[in-house]
């Protein structure tokens, strides 16, 4: 019941902030900034520079993304790419919301519920949610159809109730039809056109042309990379030091999550492998629940993502402080395998 009413409270104190602001503005002390439902350089300076569309990649860089997609796909054909779809954790509550990898790449939107259209007649088309003030209260705000060419530079944008007006005559007037198979939804796939073009075949999955993109990285994703990594290194030596005192896997997998957001990063890469003793042969294990036993090695397997670049590293060491003789001249094989299969490369 307490719960119902600082929610009500809540929700009470919004709508009268909202009631003071016009257009869904927000108010910052350098005067007043559209949100647009995700960081910008005017709204958070101290994440993006001026021309970045995400922190560290520039709207141009997304903009050269769509024309080296739209080279390589064949004439006459449409790619559809849809956002990820929000996960639910309980009938209320969700998961903190990751996007599709492809549909960031191509779009730079952070945000649930959107379509992107890419074709040699249309260029990038964007079809967007729109806002209703019951979602805006709990949510916040979203980016919609202005934001859709101002922010992200679409060619066109339309709400996503056009969607069943518009699509299916682009799809009619395509040969072949590629899309984002994971994130894929009833939304377009259960149209008569896109259908009719499954059944001869004509539908295959993105991923065939953006991996190939996304395998090489510009100088501005090798930068974040870079950084990705570093945060998880210095992560990982600070649960290191950590681990005499706290001979614990949950307790390690906290402090390693802890030192990484910290220093940036939104969210780990993969749930931590933190596995004492035996449980560090388990190659994804993930209770994290044991007590480390004194003598035994933990492996950390962990990676963090900065602005949707990960980083992935595995150490193994004695919370102890020290190798016993049976661990030295176990790590000595291995390093000896090691050294051996790196010459034979």
């Amino acid at each position: 019941m307490q719960r119902v009413v600082r929610k009500l409270t809540s929700i009470i104190s919004h709508r009268q902030f909202r009631s003071q602001v016009v257009g869904f503005r927000a108010y910052c002390t350098g005067g007043v900034v559209f949100d647009v439902g995700q960081p910008t350089s005017a709204s958070h300076p101290q994440l993006l520079k001026d021309g970045e569309l995400t922190p560290g990649i520039s709207t141009e860089e997304y903009i050269l993304r769509r024309k080296k997609l739209l080279e390589l796909l064949p004439e006459k054909s449409l790619a559809i790419i849809a956002a990820a779809p929000v996960k639910m954790m309980t009938d209320v509550v969700p998961y903190t919301f990751r996007q599709d990898a492809d549909y960031l790449y191509i779009t730079g939107c952070q945000q649930p519920g959107g379509v992107a259209i890419l074709g040699h007649d249309c260029g990038l088309c964007m079809f967007m949610p729109e806002a209703k003030p019951y979602d805006v209260i709990w949510q916040g705000q979203i980016a919609g159809v202005d934001a859709a060419v101002d922010t992200f530079k679409a060619d066109k944008a339309y709400p996503m109730r056009k969607l069943h007006e518009i699509l299916p005559d682009m799809i009619k007037g395509s040969s072949k039809v590629f899309h984002n198979v994971q994130t894929a939804t009833p939304s377009y796939m259960e149209m008569e056109a896109f259908k009719k073009l499954a059944y001869c075949n004509n539908v295959m999955d993105l991923a065939v042309y953006t991996h190939q993109l996304r395998w090489i990285k510009s100088p501005a994703e090798l930068k974040l990379m870079k950084e990705s990594a570093s945060i998880a290194c210095q992560a990982l030596l600070l649960t290191m030091l950590h681990s005499k005192t706290y001979p614990f896997e949950g307790t390690l997998a906290a402090k390693v999550e802890y030192e990484c957001k910290i220093r940036g990063a939104q969210r780990m890469g993969f749930n931590p492998v933190v596995g004492g003793g035996p449980n560090g042969s388990i190659i994804h294990y993930s209770r994290n629940d044991q007590r480390i036993k004194q003598g035994d090695l933990v492996l950390m397997d962990i990676g963090c993502e900065l602005h949707g670049y990960a980083s992935d590293l595995t150490r193994t060491w004695p919370p102890c402080g020290s190798f016993s003789s049976a661990q030295v001249s176990m790590i000595d094989v291995r390093l000896a395998i090691q050294s051996t299969n790196c010459r034979r490369a």
